[in-house]
């Protein structure tokens, strides 16, 4: 399994000031090339005063309507949470009906325009959770890529290990997500996305050729010690495959 050319995304920048030091350092050590920002994070005004300081990179959308509070205003915003004023996991398990898809699209418009009024580029668009590859989200993700005018967006995960194999029917569906996604509204993606340490451990087996991979990362998280010190060593150059590391503006 190789690439000719691979994003490094860390997720979450903006979370926590820990997690976006750790990010930050890997940028300079041009361990991580681009970074998804969470525009409702605790931590986002911490990160955004630092992006202007890592041209060389691309900032991406993290969009959120997992955790914390919402940034849209009431009373939007109360669709979205629970009792205690906050977005949860448990938003993946509602139906997603005209009331729901109105106020998810414009929270995440609210978050978008936050990114914007800080002075960051926003490069594409992932997503907290993976939320945005709910297929019954694709409509919204499709509305405002149009209205901001982002025409790059990351994929459903479709590199596995042996380890942790997919199923046929998930794998269907995934192929058919990520075809309306590069095709309603032309979209451009990379080819293959998956987790860093998957990627890490599937270099060097098969024969399959990726023009382009997103590897996602999590610097800083309490779970990432082995990931991190993965990106503080030379492992793509040791692969001996020759991938080049770009970032989101250069696919």
């Amino acid at each position: 399994m190789n690439a000719e050319r691979v994003i490094i995304n860390a997720d979450d920048l903006g979370i926590s000031e820990a997690v976006n030091d750790a990010i930050f350092d890997l940028m300079a050590q041009r361990r991580v090339t681009s970074a998804t920002v969470m525009a409702n994070g605790p931590a986002f005004r911490h990160a955004a005063s630092k992006i202007k300081h890592f041209p060389g990179c691309s900032f991406g959308a993290h969009l959120n309507l997992t955790q914390f509070a919402p940034v849209a205003p009431e009373p939007d915003a109360s669709v979205l949470t629970g009792p205690d004023g906050l977005m949860s996991r448990s938003l993946e398990r509602q139906r997603f009906g005209p009331k729901l898809l109105a106020a998810v699209y414009r929270e995440l418009c609210a978050q978008i325009d936050l990114l914007g009024s800080a002075g960051i580029e926003v490069s594409h668009f992932d997503s907290h959770h993976h939320i945005h590859t709910k297929p019954e989200l694709l409509p919204v993700i499709k509305a405002l890529q149009r209205r901001f005018r982002i025409r790059k967006v990351r994929i459903s995960k479709n590199i596995y290990t042996p380890e942790q194999p997919v199923s046929l029917v998930l794998a269907r569906q995934k192929t058919a997500y990520n075809w309306a996604l590069r095709n309603c509204y032309r979209t451009r993606t990379t080819d293959g996305f998956t987790e860093l340490l998957s990627y890490h451990a599937e270099v060097g087996r098969g024969s399959r050729l990726y023009r382009s991979v997103e590897l996602m990362a999590h610097p800083g998280a309490s779970y990432a010690a082995e990931e991190v010190a993965v990106l503080k060593s030379d492992w793509l150059a040791a692969s001996g495959l020759g991938s080049r590391l770009i970032n989101y503006h250069e696919l």
